[in-house]
């Protein structure tokens, strides 16, 4: 087999191989046998017919045509391992001679990851926020734990905002009431914004025994977007009483003997959350310098299956969860649909981005992933995937996803030597020391989010599939 690559532009080339007849040999043996198994010839056992015969009945055009379907995945392989390229997605072939006995001779036409020249990256700067808990701050986080431990009291008068009132609610649309439209025993506190618009106008200043109509666009449910005539009653009205702010506070709502160590331990934790903020904020900006550096061509394909895939993720799975439609989310966002198409392409494009650069880092550092940190990733994962350890490594095992999670703690690993040389500020002119285990933890957090965002690594693996048979 002889193959030659001729570039079509920095992200896409043609293929032409030309294969000895003789290499077809094994195909065509494969040929005969598969239809020696599906046809039936009088006066020949099933299986035994000869080749000769297969081609007087059947054509020996039928045979050439399986055993090239049979044989151009492994040629194209070849070609591509022999020109060591990185293809992107599915391969256009083209058969452009087919000489029975002499020679087959074909094109393929594919996306390859683009060749990326990494430059100096040590000179970045970037500035982050500064690392300050207040005692507002404190006061807030604390007032919070407070709003946990509130009681509740029934009271005999009109309800007031915080109350929280017992509710029946009926929804009406065109003066039906729907069958999921009905709901008795209802907690609900006045002022939360936890249930319809305009409820809080209707029930405050009932008392219990009192009722109410309003009209309200449903959230959910069969009639979700419509406009429903709700009517309220109320069954009970409860005063909320919070815990004094004291010693024996502290021991109910923590370890602490004292409100004062209380303080110290809620000023502590948001300590920790500001610097974990503050870690992560390094390593995205970070990024978005490391990828002004680099020139990274983005192939067209690509690009459109990606800005697809996040819209189908986006309308029929985060919004179908939510009971909305794409054109009643982007009203609630204030956006237009031309701007949603802009916004989706340009994260799109960052996405491929940055994993073809943190991949080209890989390659350069020669870093490689060890079973430890790909267990602790998995971990990870799991956690935020709301499964079991056990239940997401089978999901990922079985989903031959492995892969991908290897690529996903290696681009960490290659973000975290970029931070490392960068020189991080924080608002106050300070030099910032990210921490090991947090700079790791929050890199990886950045390469997962990459990960999920583009589908490059996916699409290389699809190819595979397609071009093994």
């Amino acid at each position: 087999m002889k193959s030659a690559v001729e570039t079509l532009n920095p992200t896409r080339v043609r293929l032409t191989v030309e294969v000895p007849f003789e290499e077809l040999k094994d195909s065509l043996d494969a040929a005969y046998k598969k239809i020696n198994q599906q046809v039936t010839v009088k006066g020949f056992r099933k299986g035994k017919v000869p080749a000769r015969v297969i081609d007087q009945r059947f054509g020996r055009g039928a045979v050439l045509e399986e055993a090239v379907n049979d044989a151009l995945p492994k040629f194209y392989t070849d070609a591509v391992n022999e020109a060591e390229l990185s293809p992107l997605g599915q391969p256009e072939v083209d058969i452009t001679e087919l000489k029975d006995g002499e020679t087959l001779n074909f094109t393929a036409e594919v996306d390859i990851r683009p060749a990326i020249e990494i430059p100096d990256y040590s000179g970045i700067e970037v500035e982050v926020d500064a690392v300050e808990v207040t005692e507002e701050d404190v006061d807030k986080a604390v007032e919070e734990l407070r709003e946990r431990f509130a009681t509740t009291a029934p009271v005999e008068r009109a309800a007031e905002d915080g109350d929280v009132v017992t509710i029946d609610l009926e929804a009406k649309v065109e003066g039906e009431v729907l069958e999921d439209g009905v709901a008795d025993g209802v907690s609900y506190t006045i002022g939360s914004g936890e249930l319809l618009d305009g409820i809080d106008d209707a029930v405050k200043g009932l008392e219990a025994g009192g009722e109410a109509t309003f009209t309200s666009e449903l959230k959910g449910g069969s009639a979700a977007g419509k406009e429903a005539e709700v009517t309220v009653k109320v069954t009970q009205v409860a005063k909320r009483e919070l815990p004094e702010l004291d010693d024996e506070f502290a021991q109910l709502a923590s370890e602490f003997d004292t409100i004062e160590e209380l303080r110290a331990d809620s000023r502590k934790r948001l300590e920790n959350m500001k610097q974990y903020d503050q870690a992560t904020q390094a390593q995205e900006r970070v990024l978005e310098k490391l990828l002004e550096l680099v020139e990274v061509p983005v192939p067209e394909k690509l690009l459109e299956d990606e800005v697809n895939t996040r819209k189908h993720n986006l309308e029929h799975h985060q919004l179908g969860q939510m009971g909305l439609d794409l054109a009643k989310y982007l009203e609630i966002q204030g956006k237009s649909e031309e701007e949603f198409e802009t916004e989706t392409r340009e994260a799109a494009v960052k996405g491929i981005k940055t994993q073809f650069v943190l991949d080209e880092l890989v390659k350069q550092e020669k870093l490689n992933v060890n079973q430890e940190e790909l267990t602790e990733h998995l971990m990870r994962r799991a956690a935020s995937s709301g499964m079991s350890p056990d239940q997401f490594a089978q999901a990922v095992v079985e989903g031959g996803q492995v892969p991908l999670l290897v690529g996903e703690v290696a681009r960490g690993k290659a973000l975290a030597v970029v931070v490392e040389k960068a020189t991080v500020k924080d608002t106050n002119g300070e030099i910032v020391d990210l921490d090991d285990e947090e700079d790791e933890e929050t890199t990886e957090a950045s390469a997962d989010a990459s990960a999920e965002e583009t589908p490059a690594e996916t699409a290389e693996e699809k190819a595979e599939e397609k071009t093994e048979g």
